[in-house]
């Protein structure tokens, strides 16, 4: 079974954003760059499902600059067998990521497509349904397990997935596209051997033009603001007091 996974290139989690002086963008200098953690619990899945013999061949992708090709990099250093990197210097939307990884998709013809839930930097959460709706595929969203085998019917993934109720089980028939949530396993850290490994292994280069994708979105980013600092708190020492300040400071009653 072939496992396609999608990987996002943003700023590292751990790093503090700035924003650039004439507000038209987040400032990008010096700053560490990094795979999107979903991305990360993506990538861990399908390593595991290679090493339960359940996949035979993991192909990571990204959409993104050249400097992209060092998520991919990581992607082929924690255990993924080859990468794919469509190369572009635009500001790609998510539908437009979503046709490009469809373009991949008609190439490579997995049996699985995994993808990060969502990307830390835009927050859209829209990829994987569009990719599912684009393809055709049966898709399990905000997945925390996917099983193969014990029950599960030949041709079919069962997917448990978080819903505001619980835990909902679904079986999706193959192909199928999978988004990850965060409870659905801790990824590894990669090792210097892989990582010298990695380097050795194929990655391959494409564009959205040879794929046949306008990557030209129809958002215009207007201004670009750091959210406003929160005041502190203070105590009170009644009900009637908490009801005053509620009522005639903060304007909420």
């Amino acid at each position: 079974m072939k496992v396609l996974v999608a990987v996002k290139r943003v700023i590292d989690y751990n790093v503090k954003i700035r924003v650039k002086p004439d507000h038209s963008d987040v400032d990008l200098t010096n700053v560490k760059m990094a795979m999107n953690p979903f991305c990360e619990i993506a990538v861990e899945e399908a390593v595991r499902l290679k090493e339960k013999g359940v996949a035979t061949e993991i192909v990571a992708v990204t959409v993104g600059p050249k400097a992209a090709q060092e998520q991919l990099r990581t992607a082929l250093a924690l255990g993924a067998d080859r990468a794919i990197h469509v190369e572009t210097d635009a500001h790609v939307e998510s539908l437009a990521v979503a046709k490009l990884l469809k373009g991949v998709v008609d190439e490579e013809r997995p049996d699985l497509v995994i993808l990060g839930k969502q990307a830390i930097d835009t927050d859209n959460n829209q990829t994987g349904q569009m990719l599912a709706a684009l393809t055709g595929m049966g898709q399990g969203t905000f997945a925390s397990e996917i099983a193969f085998g014990d029950g599960v019917e030949e041709g079919q993934v069962r997917v448990t997935r978080e819903i505001d109720g619980g835990l909902q089980s679904i079986a999706l028939k193959l192909p199928a596209v999978v988004t990850t949530d965060l409870r659905l396993n801790e990824p590894r850290y990669a090792k210097l051997p892989d990582i010298m490994k990695a380097k050795k292994k194929p990655l391959e280069t494409t564009t959205p033009e040879a794929l046949g994708v306008a990557v030209t979105g129809g958002l215009t980013l207007l201004k670009v603001e750091t959210p406003a600092e929160r005041k502190g708190g203070v105590k009170v020492g009644s009900v009637d007091e908490l009801v005053d300040k509620l009522k005639n400071e903060a304007k909420v009653l």
